[in-house]
């Protein structure tokens, strides 16, 4: 398992990716969620790009990568699973949980701490929302991530196949719940009991601050509910809800490179609820 792991974890994680952005990229075109007032082609060299930053700088920053340390932590006894000699069918579907429930609270931190939202904004600042917005995330919050990640699989003792399985999962899920796709509002119901939903997630990107601060999930649905973050549907409703920051409505802010410097700048003024976008 070991060898193989290590063999192919690239091209798993690989083949996972671009087959549910595939997938994603065809629905939007056969059956869109909201019509798009900025093109795909004004938004996705700057989001796809990102991503290959994020890749290099992951594999620069962390070579061993989670799934590399979680086969050295396993080699070497530490951690939780490790200590109470859990078997593997139990092992793997505790920790893919635990680390879902881990994403959930540090997305929460990365609103609730200002320092940190500067990082995370520019995943908000997306103009529209589709499959390519759950790809957009800042490098140093993606190295900041897998970081926390990295200390959890150590000391939860998380098996490589639990990881792998978490990232490859995590991957296709934000993909899926960023999509511009539409759902039978009957389906969405029953599908938002085990998993993220488009229309679930499009409401944390909504400019009101309000709903910002709701549906943090990426993958569980379950952690909104039973913290208390659950917002069914958006006050404008999906057609007419706005999406993306009011500090960042310049398309121009699209380019990689006002992508790459977004942190550092800060022009944010009130938001429409009068409650503003701005965390500090």
């Amino acid at each position: 398992m070991h060898d193989f792991l290590m063999l192919n974890e690239p091209g798993i994680r690989f083949a996972a990716f671009a087959g549910v952005l595939l997938l994603m990229a065809g629905w939007e075109l056969l059956a869109a969620r909201r019509p798009q007032r900025i093109t795909r082609r004004q938004r996705w060299p700057g989001n796809l790009l990102i991503v290959v930053i994020d890749t290099l700088a992951v594999r620069l920053v962390f070579p061993l990568a989670a799934v590399g340390v979680a086969l050295t932590a396993e080699q070497q006894g530490w951690g939780l699973m490790h200590w109470l000699e859990v078997p593997l069918w139990l092992a793997v579907p505790l920790c893919v949980v635990a680390l879902d429930a881990l994403i959930y609270f540090q997305h929460r931190l990365f609103h609730a701490v200002p320092l940190l939202w500067r990082l995370h904004r520019m995943h908000h600042a997306d103009l529209e929302l589709d499959v390519t917005s759950g790809l957009r995330f800042h490098p140093v919050e993606i190295l900041l991530s897998m970081a926390i990640k990295v200390a959890a699989v150590v000391a939860l003792g998380a098996p490589a196949l639990a990881v792998l399985l978490f990232e490859v999962i995590l991957n296709a899920t934000s993909m899926f719940n960023h999509g511009n796709v539409r759902l039978p509002q009957r389906l969405d119901r029953w599908l938002r009991l085990v998993v993220v939903t488009p229309d679930m997630h499009r409401v944390h990107h909504s400019w009101l601050r309000h709903e910002t601060d709701s549906n943090f999930g990426f993958n569980l649905p379950w952690w909104d509910r039973l913290f208390g973050t659950y917002r069914a549907q958006p006050e404008q409703g999906h057609l007419g809800m706005t999406i993306g920051l009011e500090a960042f409505r310049d398309p121009g802010e699209l380019r990689l490179d006002r992508m790459l410097l977004q942190p550092w700048r800060n022009p944010e003024p009130s938001g429409p609820d009068g409650k503003g976008v701005t965390r500090g």
